[in-house]
């Protein structure tokens, strides 16, 4: 891929990221609606058409993505994850599972690196574990993830 197109993808899910952020807090929008809200006048066309793709692939898959997390963080109800740290996981879970577009490895790294910006001083650390732990159960390693600190951030510092 090449650094344009790496380069465009990164801002795609950095604007995915807050769209599935906002969806999760305002439960009476819609994607297109949230979509429709964002102001996307100086962004490429490339960029708009693949974060409204992740956007939509979430709200279509949220039922199926939340599951599977739920199965993957135990001990914590999926909604006292910092909503920041929950949209992350959704986005990187559709890409990589749902969609199957782009190498797991990359749907992490660009999940840890966008919590990182919008996230807790925690959040890439949690992102990367909780994904960890999800890719080692579903390709059969048998590790069950229990060496990964899995406590979700708190809400008490966030940085957006």
């Amino acid at each position: 891929m090449s650094n344009l197109i790496s380069l465009q993808r990164r801002r795609s899910r950095e604007i995915a990221l807050q769209i599935i952020y906002e969806l999760d807090l305002r439960k009476d929008l819609d994607a297109t609606e949230a979509l429709a809200l964002y102001p996307f006048e100086d962004e490429n066309e490339r960029v708009v058409h693949y974060a409204s793709h992740i956007v939509h692939g979430v709200e279509d898959h949220l039922m199926e993505i939340d599951h599977i997390l739920r199965q993957h963080i135990v001990g914590w109800r999926l909604e006292r994850i910092v909503a920041v740290d929950r949209a992350a996981l959704r986005m990187a879970l559709f890409e990589c599972f749902i969609d199957q577009q782009i190498p797991v490895a990359v749907a992490i790294s660009e999940a840890v690196a966008i919590t990182k910006i919008f996230g807790t001083e925690e959040s890439g650390k949690f992102v990367n574990g909780v994904l960890g732990r999800i890719v080692r159960t579903t390709d059969g390693s048998g590790s069950n993830g229990e060496d990964e600190d899995l406590t979700p951030p708190t809400e008490s510092q966030p940085n957006c």
